[in-house]
């Protein structure tokens, strides 16, 4: 079955897989921020994004970084605001995602222009955010944060997944991508078991977001830090894809298109003789 969602009155397919952009609005990321109070900076890091080949841009303003401090529902909102409003002015029909744990700023982000939610796991019980997402019609990212119940966190998470999108559809809300949360709630080894198994959540029939850009189950075992993991994030991307990763969420775009573009020339023959048969 090929999976596919509305956006922005398009339907997207995954026949290619897609990326999603972070834009950290808040100054406490764990790895890049965006500042929406030099604009024209602003302006120059969004641009670059586009150029190199991101599918949608996912906005959040509230760091959900290990031992993070949550800002203020009215300093999120201000930084978010802003964030959407300059990329609405130059941008009108880019797609805009909203990554936060909070239905009030869910709402008013999807008033002021953006497209879906991309939710990290809080609201995800919250029957609140699924009437709002029901009558806006947008597409939802479910994100599994939550502790494994078992040791089996593979046979957990379809279980979670399962009865959410069960409840999901019934609420009438028919676009769902899934995030099995790398990070969230997971030791480095439940992450690589993840990695290692993703094929299994093909079973579900939903389009699979895969975020691993630079986070500690890449820099840990490596013994370095956020900055210098671009290479393992690449490989994780990589492994990724092969198990059946429809959206990479990522930092670092042209990395992410050039992994994509490799994976596909090993699997869609026309594309590998369509390079073939270009001049060298």
């Amino acid at each position: 079955m090929k999976k596919s969602i509305l956006l922005r009155g398009q339907l997207v397919d995954f026949s290619r897989p897609r990326v999603a952009a972070i834009v950290n609005l808040s100054p406490d990321s764990f790895y890049t921020s965006y500042s929406v109070i030099d604009e024209a900076a602003f302006l120059v890091q969004i641009d670059t994004l586009l150029q190199e080949g991101a599918d949608w841009l996912d906005l959040g303003a509230c760091s959900t970084r290990p031992g993070f401090i949550p800002v203020s529902s009215q300093e999120e909102w201000q930084l978010l605001r802003k964030g959407i409003e300059i990329i609405r002015h130059h941008w009108p029909k880019v797609p805009l995602s909203v990554d936060t744990f909070r239905v009030e700023i869910a709402e008013k982000a999807l008033s002021c222009g953006a497209d879906m939610v991309n939710d990290v796991g809080i609201m995800n019980e919250d029957v609140a955010v699924w009437g709002v997402l029901a009558n806006r019609g947008v597409p939802y990212i479910l994100t599994y944060s939550q502790e494994a119940a078992s040791t089996n966190i593979m046979s957990d998470m379809l279980h979670f997944f399962q009865e959410r999108l069960d409840s999901l559809h019934r609420q009438g809300i028919a676009d769902v991508v899934i995030d099995p949360g790398f990070g969230f709630a997971k030791t480095i080894q439940q992450n690589y078991a993840i990695l290692r198994q993703l094929d299994v959540l093909r079973t579900l029939n939903a389009p699979i977001l895969v975020g691993v850009s630079r986070k500690s189950m890449l820099y840990k075992p490596l013994q370095t830090t956020p900055a210098d993991v671009l290479p393992a994030t690449v490989a994780a991307h990589t492994l990724a894809l092969e198990r059946g990763a429809d959206i990479l969420r990522v930092h670092d775009v042209k990395a992410a298109v050039q992994a994509i573009t490799i994976y596909q020339l090993t699997h869609d023959v026309q594309l590998s003789d369509t390079i073939q048969k270009q001049p060298r």
